[in-house]
């Protein structure tokens, strides 16, 4: 993979390092395509301040050199550029990560990355919806005014991020020959990072996807995409947000009503019922407890307005 985004040249070895990189977390990590190129623009910006700072193009002589404080003064530029504190974490992620391959391929040697603070995120909560608005959302009748294989495949498509947990692009990358069935009640899910699991399937999702694929106008294979567009072709996830945003004022949903709203109200929804973390986590496909976690502060927030507004004394 080229490295992209910036106008300055590079060393010719740090260049071509910089592109193995690239190319291992494509091929060998299997990164997304969006993902490479976050890093591959975190890298040509750290090159460019490199250049600024030491005078010449930098070259991989010049990475072993690197201190603490240049790592420092590269996230304080790129701060006072109003960069946000997540893109900041990414970026030093990025740094830390191409650092760690360099020393493992013995092409350079150079830990000062790895003492630079992380910046601060600010922690946000999930917004999930309330069952009673969840389940509107994934009703058949909040889609009647469509086409009769469009609307089935709208259900089908956020009963699988309501009633699994998918993510959208999880939901739309299912091919023919992985949806489920009456027969097998499970999905194989290739989530971040290639992570797979097994989701298992509602009925309720498993009758919406053979409806919908009753209905379905175009002839498909066991490769062809199960979730199709009004054309024929993969449906974009584009689309299935312009469909929660009609919903919005149709159902008086809140304005952070998204399809990714749908996954966090999965979660949110369990964890009331009495599900336990680590069985979320597995159903989610968070690779970090860590991750899964923030879902009790939600509903601890839950259950603390229920106290307020309940409570005689409160």
């Amino acid at each position: 993979m080229q490295l992209t985004g910036t106008p300055l040249p590079l060393g010719a070895d740090l260049n071509r390092a910089i592109a193995d990189w690239l190319d291992h977390l494509s091929q060998d990590r299997d990164y997304t395509e969006k993902t490479c190129e976050a890093y591959g623009r975190d890298l040509a910006q750290f090159t460019a301040f490199l250049r600024s700072r030491l005078g010449h193009p930098p070259c991989l002589g010049d990475m072993t050199a690197l201190t603490v404080k240049d790592f420092r003064a590269f996230l304080s530029a790129r701060r006072k550029a109003g960069i946000a504190g997540r893109s900041l974490a990414r970026s030093l992620s990025a740094l830390r990560a191409f650092f760690r391959w360099l020393e493992h391929n013995d092409i350079a040697k150079n830990r000062a990355v790895l003492q630079v603070a992380r910046p601060k995120v600010p922690h946000a909560l999930p917004k999930p919806l309330t069952v009673d608005k969840a389940g509107d959302v994934v009703a058949p009748a909040s889609h009647a005014e469509k086409e009769p294989w469009i609307a089935a495949r709208d259900t089908a498509v956020l009963l699988l991020l309501y009633g699994a947990g998918l993510r959208i692009s999880e939901a739309l990358s299912l091919t023919v020959g992985d949806a489920p069935s009456r027969e097998r009640d499970v999905a194989r899910i290739v989530g971040k990072g290639g992570k797979e699991r097994l989701a298992p399937i509602l009925p309720v999702a498993i009758e919406a996807i053979a409806e919908y694929r009753a209905l379905c106008p175009y002839p498909s294979t066991p490769d062809t995409p199960l979730f199709l567009g009004a054309r024929g072709g993969p449906l974009s996830p584009r689309i299935i947000q312009l469909v929660v945003e009609r919903l919005r004022d149709a159902l008086g949903l809140p304005h952070n009503a998204t399809p990714h709203a749908l996954r966090h109200s999965f979660a949110t929804h369990l964890l009331s019922a009495g599900a336990d973390l680590r069985q979320i986590q597995e159903l989610l496909g968070h690779a970090s407890l860590s991750t899964t976690q923030i879902y009790t502060e939600v509903e601890r927030d839950r259950l603390l307005a229920v106290y307020d507004a309940a409570h005689p004394r409160a």
